[in-house]
């Protein structure tokens, strides 16, 4: 089942790759780049809702101390951008070429993006339970812009494209061992204490949203942005109900 855990935190965590690979081979126009990190920011925010937040509720039996845990991962998360935002990692997601020189920066903060969710993947897996296609869906799709507008801003900046790739690459096997990890950490604990690590996670990912792809995404589209951002969280909806 770890094996499980790693291989979808790994094909999870792929499609940063693919969306670099797509920018290095082609260039992608920037309105399209935050058109597609809209949709995405919205999927995810409909995953964090109904597969982490909802989910954790029920595990718990309307334990409102998860929602205690949901801030903690909200401020955690807020804590840690901020140090990275000093060395450098504060327009990591950014298509326009903003990054600064410090690649230490851009790569902690696109791991610190990355940990939380594919740690949930693992966690999705404990007790045998199967794999959440709408979350699946939701962080493969929330990844796939990121990798399209990090890489198009790194490209701009004057990043190598091997360099690049191999950033990407380290960041993808990064977050298959922390989908393994939050498997083999929770395999045996209490359902209270998994149901917190849910909205730990949810509420670093909500951050990570607004903190980020969401105002990404706004200056680069516009108003339209709204739009694809509430589209993107219906398709995962209707994926988790259906």
């Amino acid at each position: 089942m770890i094996l499980q855990a790693f291989f979808a935190g790994l094909l999870a965590a792929s499609a940063l790759l693919l969306g670099s690979l797509i920018v290095v081979l082609r260039p992608v126009k920037t309105r399209t780049i935050g058109l597609i990190m809209a949709f995405g920011s919205g999927a995810l925010i409909s995953s964090v809702a109904y597969e982490l937040v909802a989910e954790a509720f029920s595990m718990t039996s309307g334990n409102l101390w998860v929602g205690v845990t949901f801030f903690l991962g909200a401020f955690t998360f807020y804590v840690g951008d901020t140090l990275i935002e000093r060395i450098g990692g504060a327009k990591r997601k950014s298509a326009r070429g903003e990054q600064s020189d410090a690649a230490l920066g851009i790569v902690l903060g696109s791991i610190l993006d990355g940990i939380p969710e594919s740690f949930v993947l693992g966690i999705s897996l404990v007790g045998g339970g199967a794999l959440s296609l709408a979350y699946f869906a939701g962080v493969f799709l929330s990844n796939f812009p990121e990798g399209l507008s990090s890489t198009a801003g790194l490209l701009k900046a004057g990043y190598k494209r091997k360099r690049i790739l191999a950033m990407w690459v380290l960041i993808v096997v990064i977050s298959a061992f922390s989908a393994a990890l939050g498997y083999a950490i929770l395999s045996d604990v209490s359902p209270f204490a998994g149901a917190a690590l849910l909205t730990f996670a949810g509420g670093a990912i909500l951050t990570m949203l607004a903190d980020s792809m969401m105002p990404e995404a706004f200056k680069d589209t516009g108003k339209l942005a709204g739009l694809l951002t509430a589209l993107g969280f219906a398709v995962i909806f209707v994926l988790g109900v259906a």
